[in-house]
């Protein structure tokens, strides 16, 4: 599933849409395409993995699930993956295999949008308050919360668990204040530093943990393990990362 670097790099690749006319619209996303069509995409706006395509009256929300893809300008895959297709003046964009929903705009006035890690509007102390209001929660469920770091994937996980030196399973209320303030940071510093590897196209060249078998720092073997709720993938090291 992409993850919020990921959905940035999306609306940066769609701003050029923004203040442009939709001149025809399809796919088979379950809702009318034809209201779309003589609207002005107005603002492309982005809220963790999912992406939102405002127009005057509704926004269309983009998720890309765990297969989606898109396209900018050319059509390349069949027409039933094909959700929903937006052509301009100025070029196309086209969804696949994603999940699309029309949302009237009173439904974006009740996301928090302070929960996006990578949102100028990130709010680190609201991030600690949910954090604290969970103590039975482990630190890897905590993570992959949308709620509370909302753009954080599997892959942001792992790394930032190995950056502070946490295992996956450990309770949140057992953490020291200490390393609750460096996952909040840590959450948001890697988010970025995926964001710029991904555009540089060397995002796996710095994986220290995820898919890792061998831990970079100890040489040990690292574990590999089915964590937390979800039972997402862990990869961690038992001697570099503590137990809470």
């Amino acid at each position: 599933m992409p993850e919020g670097p990921t959905i940035v790099l999306m609306k940066e690749d769609l701003q050029k849409f923004t203040g442009k006319k939709v001149i025809k619209a399809d796919g088979n996303a379950q809702f009318e395409k034809a209201p779309l069509e003589g609207k002005i995409l107005l603002e492309i706006r982005t809220f963790g993995k999912q992406t939102y395509l405002v127009f005057d009256e509704f926004a269309i929300r983009i998720h890309l699930l765990m297969f989606g893809s898109y396209e900018v300008d050319e059509n390349t895959k069949p027409d039933r993956q094909l959700r929903l297709s937006l052509n301009f003046k100025e070029g196309a964009v086209y969804f696949y295999t994603c999940n699309v929903k029309r949302v009237d705009l009173e439904f974006l006035s009740g996301i928090d949008w302070e929960a996006d890690v990578m949102s100028d509007g990130w709010n680190a102390e609201k991030a600690k308050k949910k954090l604290k209001s969970n103590p039975e929660m482990m630190v890897c469920d905590a993570l992959m919360d949308q709620d509370i770091f909302s753009g954080v994937g599997n892959i942001i996980k792992n790394e930032v668990l190995f950056r502070i030196g946490v295992q996956p399973e450990s309770m949140l209320g057992k953490m020291p204040a200490r390393k609750i303030s460096e996952l909040i940071t840590e959450a948001r510093n890697y988010s970025f530093d995926f964001l710029q590897w991904k555009r540089d196209f060397v995002l796996k060249k710095h994986w220290l943990a995820h898919t890792k078998k061998i831990c970079p720092k100890c040489g040990n073997k690292m574990i590999k393990k089915q964590t937390g709720l979800g039972k997402r993938r862990s990869f961690y090291c038992e001697t570099d990362q503590k137990l809470y």
